[in-house]
């Protein structure tokens, strides 16, 4: 195609692109005013008319999708909200609409590319590639950045008021994709082990021991089980429960098992090779049903109770044992646990005493209110019930333990705008049948709403209306909860949690809302790393050296397929030194290696990593928690008008170039 005409293709699809909008606006209009003529199953039926109504509009499968979601919870949008999805086809947000992805124009530098002249063959450089350019910029005060700003040709005053190094803390809120706090319009929170922090191992105990007495007293168990004792520092988050093994794995990125428990016992490294890696043909995903991920810090009293009966079946004399599978005694083992949740176990001893289960955090109660007087709705999502919801935000909000009465008046909802608790995550993220229920909060008790058609019937402003009803409710969908906040898009929505699955994983990949993680163990991940730094270095060194020496020893052998026998002979001799040399490493580098991650655990090592490759957790964090901290309350450290920027990554390629023992070697130009 020529240049012409290619511009004129151009010209003609920008110019097409208001009408496209137009027509896209008029047909999703059609589809909506026919469902107050919709069959008695509306979403189904939905489904088929806003398909082929998108189809006929040539848009995009995804985009069908959105529009169905959309169309589902209101058969009257606004034509405001129809231009607002069309747009959003094309690049553009109407009305100055701004993206929580939108941090810096010099994020576009791929489409500027486009606007950008070309001379010569190549786009002009702003750079000094000699580091001057003639004369000195003259900044002042932090010496840190004059040789960049030097060669970038900046000059800038602020300069001299920035401190001589960067504070680093597990306060602070790491980025793994780029966040606008001013471009949201609701924050939502998790409340177990992200508003909620509890003291440890109390807390843990309460169901352990519940959970103890009830494979005991109700299953028949053995006697022995009731002698277990917890040790919480056993386990760390994201390793895998093989249940039908009786195995606790830790895996990496590439889901290669590094290391492997069988109950208490290490599994030796042939054996973990032959049951993960060796079968012929099918290797584990590691999402099959016998496989449980610990990804909340509640699992690891189902690991410790369930590694115990491992131990007690393998090596104790009991028929009962005997008598069932590993995964059976796993199931019954997370039943019990799951019934100390429900049944008062831990609910009514927090309620006698939450001094000695919670943590007080003196930044909670500010963090909320000031998003809220920003203008910010804020939402409490939690999959605990009523009764200790109450118990729990109740203390916190009063920061001691209330009177009956006190406690009835239920204060700590001025902090929300809208409160959902038993909203059984991940469930609640993906299916959109569940039903919405009204909590009144005088007693806990429940009442049916007709949900989305109930917000519509009240008209103009539904969602405020049905509010104003009353703003705590138990289950429902994410239908619901966008439909009540008054969002149009994922990404509009910031939703806190602990659970990387049901919080953070299902959140980011079905909805596309914004994530925070929260790792309580990020202090003490930080403050080992800061002090293993020295060794971490010497290791990426030696492990540099080796994979020099590796590449070398590849020279010479190309080399001796055309050398002489003499000089093939002092080759040989090389590699054999090489040869040895790289044993001497090998041997040092798992000493230090070993020495390294024992820093961190004395049994899993180091939580995001899993030999020298990111762990399964550390890449599911990096890959769907947008932010991440040690606790929810940083958040309020930040001020609204934050912009969150990554760090940027390096595929390997660049980073042996950047290097600056290394040099390039442009073979093409040879």
């Amino acid at each position: 195609m020529s240049a012409t005409a290619r511009s004129n293709r151009i010209t003609i699809l920008n110019n097409m692109t208001p009408a496209l909008s137009s027509l896209t606006v008029a047909l999703f209009a059609a589809a909506s005013s026919s469902l107050t003529t919709m069959p008695s199953s509306p979403r189904r039926s939905l489904s088929m008319t806003s398909a082929s109504t998108v189809n006929t509009a040539f848009l995009s499968a995804r985009t069908c999708q959105r529009t169905k979601r959309t169309l589902s919870f209101s058969s009257s949008l606004s034509s405001r909200s129809f231009v607002s999805q069309s747009s959003k086809l094309f690049g553009t947000l109407p009305d100055g609409t701004s993206s929580s992805y939108e941090i810096d124009t010099d994020e576009g530098a791929e489409q500027s590319l486009a606007e950008t002249p070309v001379i010569n063959g190549k786009s002009p450089s702003i750079v000094n590639a000699n580091g001057v350019n003639g004369k000195v910029n003259g900044n002042s005060g932090n010496d840190r950045f004059a040789p960049l700003l030097d060669k970038m040709n900046l000059s800038l005053d602020s300069l001299k008021d920035l401190p001589s190094y960067r504070p680093i803390s597990s306060d602070d809120v790491f980025c793994n994709r780029e966040l606008r706090l001013d471009n949201l319009r609701a924050i939502g929170f998790d409340m177990d082990y992200t508003l909620a922090q509890y003291r440890q191992p109390q807390f843990d105990q309460l169901a352990f021991d519940g959970a103890k007495e009830k494979l005991v007293n109700a299953l028949g168990y053995p006697k022995e089980v009731l002698d277990f004792e917890y040790d919480h520092t056993y386990w760390v988050r994201g390793l895998i429960i093989d249940t039908k093994r009786g195995n606790f794995l830790k895996i990496d990125r590439h889901k290669y098992v590094r290391v492997a428990y069988h109950g208490f016992q290490p599994i030796s490294s042939n054996m973990r090779k032959y049951l993960y890696s060796r079968t012929f043909n099918k290797v584990p995903s590691f999402t099959e049903k016998a496989f449980v991920n610990m990804d909340t810090l509640f699992q690891h009293v189902d690991a410790h109770l369930f590694a115990s009966l491992v131990e007690l079946k393998d090596f104790g004399e009991h028929e009962f044992l005997d008598g069932k599978t590993y995964a059976e005694i796993f199931r019954q083992v997370r039943e019990c646990v799951d019934l100390c949740h429900r049944d008062g176990v831990i609910k009514d001893e927090v309620a006698r005493d939450p001094e000695k289960y919670l943590v007080l955090d003196d930044g909670l109660l500010p963090m909320l209110r000031k998003f809220r007087d920003t203008g910010v709705k804020v939402f409490l999502l939690t999959n605990s019930n009523w009764e200790y919801t109450s118990t729990a935000m109740n203390y916190l909000f009063h920061e001691k333990k209330m009177d009956e009465e006190t406690q009835k008046k239920n204060e700590w909802l001025e902090l929300f705008d809208l409160v959902v608790v038993g909203s059984c995550k991940p469930a609640y993220l993906t299916d959109p049948y569940l039903n919405l229920f009204r909590v009144l909060p005088e007693d806990g008790s429940l009442k049916n709403t007709d949900g989305l058609f109930e917000i519509e019937a009240l008209g103009e402003n539904g969602a405020d209306k049905f509010l104003e009803q009353g703003k705590t409710f138990q289950g429902g969908n994410w239908n619901h909860l966008q439909a009540m906040l008054g969002t149009e898009a994922g990404e509009e929505i910031l939703y806190v949690g602990d659970h990387l699955y049901a919080d953070v994983l299902r959140s980011k990949r079905a909805l596309g809302w914004r994530s925070c993680f929260i790792m309580p163990e990020l202090t003490e991940e930080m403050r080992i790393f800061h002090g293993q730094m020295g060794l971490m270095k010497s290791i990426t060194e030696l492990r540099k050296l080796r994979d020099e020496l590796s590449s070398y020893a590849d020279s010479l052998r190309r080399q001796m397929e055309s050398a002489s026998f003499s000089e093939g002979r002092n080759m040989e001799k090389k590699l054999e030194q090489i040869e040895e040399d790289d044993g001497k490493i090998k041997d040092k580098l798992t000493e230090a290696h070993r020495e390294y991650h024992s820093a961190f655990h004395p049994r899993w090592g180091q939580m995001f990593m899993a030999g020298y490759q990111d762990s399964r957790f550390g890449y599911f964090v990096k890959n769907y928690a947008c932010l991440y901290t040690s606790k929810a309350t940083n958040l309020g450290l930040a001020s609204t008008a934050r912009a969150f920027r990554t760090s940027g990554e390096l595929l390997p390629h660049d980073n042996m170039l950047a290097d600056k023992n290394s040099e390039f070697v442009d073979t093409e130009a040879e």
